[in-house]
């Protein structure tokens, strides 16, 4: 008897440690950090079948945004489902239901290939929810309920030059200022406001407009936005939009920024699906930076090193992880660039393959553009895939693709995933029992 009491009062302790252990919000691109780092503990390890039991599922219209996770509510933007109308919708469910708390809408018209939605990922703080469409309308809502507190259409202001694919890059939020990339003219490819009332506070840069989501880093004692631009990877003062620094990388034939940079021991790298990839060292004591190496192969099948289009990949260390230009999973050394490993049984050999890798503990979570989700572990000797299952069913007729795609980076809040596709938006439960 003594015995099983003893077990029974350990049991109960560990559930409610694990009951009291951190949840953590998916408030923008990429999560907490914006770096695709998952931090929260009591996970499961492994899934029961070949099928992820989803708690609820809600329809919506098109679009690549990913969803966010604030406060128990979920955001996400589409375009509305109804043919005879084209509107852009910023949606609200309760993260517990899947109920629908609020949708707002507005009209637009899309000048863009693969019109299918947008495509930035709401961005949510101190109460305030703010969305970037995909023709460069950005909104500011009461995250509660709703209402409108300003609205600015960027396109109109600062004559963008919309890219082939539309405005995708994920505004940043630094202090009171909300920074996009919308490729204004003269002088307003990056574009600072103020996020309470959308004043303009400055302006930047003449470039083409990418879309990649600008980061803000700390280097020599001082905050500098990283900003992967169509023509190159621009470091400024976020305060001032002060250009620290610039590097040219710019594609041969149409822009393919999409991924996001990435930061590690000093480094910053980035990933293209035509031109390559560009590993820059941060120099110490001083906003700058230098060319440690450059790789670019003969085409985007014969490739070097890595030619990443949609999924950002991982830098860790002396080890790259990324998807190559047709699905290829690969490790890279990251001193030089060269391959150590490549894995073709992960994600679809196509044009385009898309995994987008989230780190949690020491595993990687992937969520790949069939809809599955697995748990893998990276090493300099290969990748382990510990468990996969179905999460959502992939749709739409991106890229060509026979069953289509799920292109949408998943938000993975309060030990839940939250993935969308172009038809649907799923949640499923991920805490360990």
């Amino acid at each position: 008897m003594y015995n099983r009491l003893h077990a029974l009062w350990f049991f109960l302790l560990a559930l409610l440690l694990s009951n009291l252990a951190p949840a953590d919000d998916w408030p923008q691109w990429r999560g907490p950090g914006r770096d695709g780092v998952w931090k929260e503990t009591g996970i499961i390890a492994q899934f029961d079948g070949t099928q992820i039991p989803v708690k609820w599922r809600v329809k919506i219209g098109g679009g690549y945004s990913g969803p966010t996770v604030v406060d128990g509510r979920v955001y996400v933007t589409d375009l509305a489902p109804n043919p005879n109308e084209e509107k852009e919708r910023i949606l609200c469910f309760d993260a517990e239901t899947g109920k629908s708390l609020w949708v707002h809408s507005y009209e637009t018209t899309y000048t863009f290939q693969y019109p299918e939605g947008p495509r930035a990922s709401v961005g949510v703080c101190d109460g305030r929810a703010y969305s970037l469409g995909g023709m460069a309308r950005l909104v500011c809502l009461d995250a509660v309920t709703g209402s409108v507190v300003w609205d600015k259409d960027l396109k109109e202001v600062y004559r963008a030059r919309i890219p082939t694919w539309g405005i995708a890059p994920a505004p940043a939020i630094e202090d009171d200022l909300i920074i996009c990339q919308v490729g204004g003219s003269d002088g307003a490819c990056i574009v600072a406001l103020d996020r309470k009332t959308g004043e303009e506070r400055w302006t930047a840069l003449d470039d083409h407009c990418s879309y990649s989501a600008p980061i803000v880093i700390e280097h020599a004692g001082r905050r500098i936005l990283v900003c992967w631009t169509g023509d190159g990877v621009v470091g400024l003062n976020p305060k001032t939009g002060e250009v620290y620094w610039r590097h040219p990388f710019q594609s041969p034939r149409w822009a393919d920024a999409t991924g996001t940079p990435v930061l590690n021991e000093g480094r910053l790298f980035v990933s293209a699906f035509l031109q390559g990839s560009l590993m820059l060292r941060l120099v110490p004591g001083k906003p700058d930076v230098e060319v440690m190496w450059h790789r670019r192969g003969r085409s985007e099948k014969e490739t070097d090193a890595l030619h990443s289009l949609i999924p950002t990949p991982i830098l860790d260390g002396n080890y790259i992880y990324g998807v190559d230009s047709y699905g290829e999973l690969r490790c890279l050394d990251a001193r030089t660039g060269d391959r150590i490993w490549e894995n073709l049984e992960i994600i679809p050999n196509a044009r385009w393959g898309t995994a987008h890798l989230i780190r949690n503990g020491d595993k990687v979570w992937m969520f790949n553009e069939t809809g599955e989700l697995l748990i893998t572990r990276f090493t300099p000797k290969g990748v382990e895939v510990i468990s996969r299952a179905q999460l959502i069913q992939p749709t739409g007729k991106q890229a060509q693709r026979k069953g289509g795609v799920t292109w949408a980076h998943p938000a993975f809040a309060n030990r839940h995933i939250y993935a969308r596709s172009q038809s649907e938006l799923v949640c499923a439960r991920l805490a360990a029992d």
